[in-house]
């Protein structure tokens, strides 16, 4: 499935922060992702599909790993895998060394299944049920984020052994991005907060518990940030709160954003670590162990979605509609947050994009639309057409709307392809029907 030649003149995808490392064009104008052409992955598992390249959510695990260890600071990278919760990706994670940081008992299933040390193993969630608490208790999970006076309570009467806990806290910093992905303001419902006492009653009832020991601290501002100065002032603002406590363990939560369009230009992986470390070091001594959880920065431009276009629709004077095979079932980011992404005709990438275009879903909905005022090259019916920096958040929230079966997840690495995860079928939506 690889393919050789000298790179097309027009090249959109080679040096693009957007496409996974090491995307191209080749002479035939075919997108390359993984060293796989992706019209020949789309004819052997068909569309729409997930394509990610592994190479490179390798390269940005030991881009973390390496930034901490050139500060020479006792750390831990975990992967905060709601961004893909996909058991191959876990897999490649732990294989770097990462940890992993799972939102439920279905991640938590799915660490386990690829093969984690559950002592590598951290929970979230802002209402972890009994189950999920028993489950994790059982695995012998290295460390729950307590998130509520209630859950403290609960976790307490269910655990039958010592274990350690993190309080999460709500510095009361809101940075700058989307309010649906803001999770450090007062008014949250994930946390404690430090104004108003609600983080002192936690470490009291934590300090009367039975079974928990208070490790340290976490806080997540929330996702897809490019200002770095809000970590700094909520690091400033959970030290001063944490100090007297002597933490074992600062965990300052993940968040850096990606690149979704070529003029896009996030932070590096290495100034965002020296930042985080920088404030750390001013406001500890001794420094506590470092935690950081990327999981946006680690798989979102690691994968692409192809599509296939069914039709195109021209209404002069107003638009020209791109219709494809998959939709919000598939994204759901673009009608739930308006997130912008690129697109392009990945069998004649090379030629001029010409055609301003709107690129809209097969689903019974106007909202069902992928991607706004694009330009493509003369899109036609059965064309290919690519998405890129849809790594995080498109599997994670993929759905059966209009019984549409969710896609499959395709490996592509050293020029083969590999199914990761298997298309859905028609009968998969009614095997748990009784």
């Amino acid at each position: 499935m690889a393919r050789s030649g000298a790179t097309a003149h027009v090249d959109p995808v080679t040096g693009s922060l957007v496409y996974p490392l090491g995307s191209t064009v080749d002479a035939e104008g075919h997108v390359i992702v993984g060293g796989c052409d992706l019209v020949d992955v789309a004819r052997e598992f068909g569309t729409p599909a997930y394509v990610y390249a592994p190479d490179d959510v390798r390269a940005r695990a030991r881009s973390y790993a390496d930034a901490l260890a050139a500060r020479g600071v006792d750390s831990e990278v975990l992967y905060a895998s709601k961004a893909a919760p996909i058991t191959a990706l876990y897999k490649v994670l732990r294989e770097e060394g990462l940890s992993v940081d799972v939102a439920s008992g279905g991640e938590l299933h799915m660490a386990l299944a690829a093969g984690f040390d559950p002592a590598r193993i951290y929970m979230h969630g802002n209402n972890k049920s009994a189950a999920e608490l028993k489950m994790a208790f059982d695995a012998g999970i290295g460390c729950i984020v307590v998130d509520s006076l209630e859950e403290i309570s609960r976790a307490d009467w269910l655990a039958d052994r010592h274990q350690e806990v993190l309080i999460r806290l709500t510095p009361g910093v809101s940075p700058s991005t989307h309010s649906y992905v803001q999770t450090g303001q007062i008014d949250s419902k994930f946390g404690f907060a430090i104004e108003g006492g609600q983080a002192d009653q936690a470490i009291a009832a934590i300090a009367a518990s039975r079974h928990l020991e208070l490790a340290g601290f976490h806080a997540h501002l929330g996702s897809q940030i490019y200002e770095l100065d809000s970590y700094v002032r909520a690091i400033e603002l959970m030290a001063e709160f944490c100090r007297p406590h002597s933490p074992r363990i600062m965990n300052v939560g993940g968040g850096l954003g990606i690149a979704y369009s070529r003029t896009d230009r996030p932070p590096s992986i290495e100034a965002y670590v020296d930042l985080k470390v920088d404030a750390l070091e001013r406001c500890f001594d001794p420094l506590p162990k470092v935690l950081l959880e990327p999981g946006r920065s680690l798989v979102g431009n690691a994968g692409v979605t192809i599509y296939t276009v069914g039709a195109v629709k021209e209404i002069p004077g107003v638009r020209t509609y791109v219709a494809v095979d998959g939709g919000m079932s598939d994204n759901l980011r673009p009608m739930l947050y308006g997130s912008e992404y690129e697109a392009l005709i990945a069998n004649r990438a090379a030629e001029e994009a010409t055609v301003l275009s709107t690129v809209a879903g097969k689903h019974c909905e106007s909202g069902d639309i992928l991607v706004r005022d694009v330009a493509l090259a003369d899109p036609r019916p059965g064309d290919l057409l690519v998405t890129p920096a849809t790594g995080a958040y498109g599997y994670a929230m993929a759905n059966n709307y209009n019984g549409v079966p969710r896609p499959p997840v395709v490996f592509c690495g050293d020029g083969r392809a590999t199914l990761a995860v298997r298309r859905e079928t028609y009968g998969d939506l009614v095997s748990r029907d009784v």
